[in-house]
């Protein structure tokens, strides 16, 4: 990120590209002080930025069909995908940074609500194409992805941890990281699939991490640190379980084993070990739908139809109640139709000038 943004400095016109990011295990423990094991997908979504005279942005998304306007730290909130640029370019301004006015084109592959961290993917790129026409540095990857979170929160409500934005800030091409959020201690872990295939599958139904269950799940777990008296789920017991009445003794018991399957799965790769890495992701699964109640019939369904066609393993990623459902299958058995094959990608950075802005009007 660093060198291509240093590359491309002092320049008019810059394209910032984000990846979507996929979280091979460790779910719903990002905000509990847990551990989580994300890895970049070369899908992705592009912020096209030419700087312009004035303080206004002008941005357009061209998927949509949608454009917004608004001054350099406007405070007034947007809805839908404009509240995260708005909130961007507010908060850069409010960390000190002089933002000139621009044109915005943001073009995606994600699907909004997908569970490929799309809204990150837009947060990040936005803030890395503004900083790279205004001729400024971008923060340390913690920094940024601390921004691009607090946006999250309070301009689009969405009470997300870090995953997302360091998954996408940190990623290293064929590998995961291992992500432990009670310190930020991000560590590669080579991803070798060799003939094996990871895939994504749409259950085709899409959630908003601001809508009700992911944010009441994210209670639910202050509450159970409440009663426990601990700062983070991280900090329990496993006796603690029986501790706490339902669900919040469910809503634990996921944290724990799912903390524990993310090194069972880190100690899995590095071994090679692809049918235990498998067997992780059915467990990871289950907990998620048994234990923290976020799948839904579409997302089952998606499950089914990986294993149909021959996965060893599969579970939804993401936040849940919809989205897309990750699947592992073994050599000689092809992707079920609609399956979209995934590997190990960079991370998020500019990737060069462009000269496509539309023009003002």
């Amino acid at each position: 990120m660093d060198e291509s943004a240093t590359t491309l400095r002092g320049m008019r016109r810059a394209t910032a590209f984000a990846p979507g990011r996929v979280n091979l295990i460790g779910e719903h423990t990002d905000y509990n002080g847990g551990l989580c094991l994300p890895f970049a997908i070369d899908l992705g979504l592009t912020v096209a930025a030419h700087r312009v005279d004035g303080g206004e942005i002008d941005v357009r998304a061209l998927d949509l069909g949608a454009r917004d306007r608004f001054e350099v730290g406007t405070r007034e909130p947007g809805s839908g995908w404009t509240a995260y640029v708005r909130g961007v370019a507010a908060e850069l301004a409010s960390a000190g940074y002089a933002l000139r006015g621009a044109r915005l084109e943001i073009q995606s592959q994600l699907p909004p609500g997908g569970g490929l961290a799309s809204s990150a993917a837009l947060t990040i790129a936005t803030a890395l194409a503004l900083l790279a026409i205004g001729d400024l540095p971008p923060p340390e990857p913690v920094a940024l992805a601390r921004l691009c979170a607090g946006v999250e929160r309070e301009w689009a409500g969405a009470e997300t941890g870090l995953l997302d934005q360091l998954g996408i800030l940190c990623a290293r091409s064929g590998h995961a990281i291992r992500l432990d959020t009670s310190d930020l201690a991000v560590t590669p872990v080579p991803l070798a699939l060799g003939d094996w295939t990871l895939c994504l599958l749409d259950s085709g139904v899409r959630h908003a991490h601001a809508g009700g269950g992911y944010n009441e799940r994210r209670e639910e777990c202050r509450r159970a640190c409440a009663l426990l008296g601990i700062d983070t789920l991280r900090d329990a017991r496993p006796g603690d379980v029986e501790r706490l009445p339902p669900p919040l003794d469910r809503r634990l018991r996921h944290v724990l084993t799912e903390n524990a399957r993310v090194d069972r799965m880190v100690a899995a790769l590095r071994e090679s070990h692809l049918c235990e890495a498998a067997l992780l992701l059915d467990e990871g699964h289950a907990s998620l739908r048994d234990d923290y109640d976020v799948s839904v019939a579409p997302v089952e369904a998606a499950v089914q139809r990986l294993r149909a066609a021959g996965a060893r393993g599969a579970r939804m990623v993401g936040g849940g109640f919809g989205g897309h459902v990750l699947g592992l299958l073994p050599p000689g058995r092809r992707p079920p139709p609609g399956a979209v094959p995934v590997r190990p990608g960079a991370a998020a950075r500019v990737v060069g000038p462009r000269t496509g802005c539309a023009p003002a009007s």
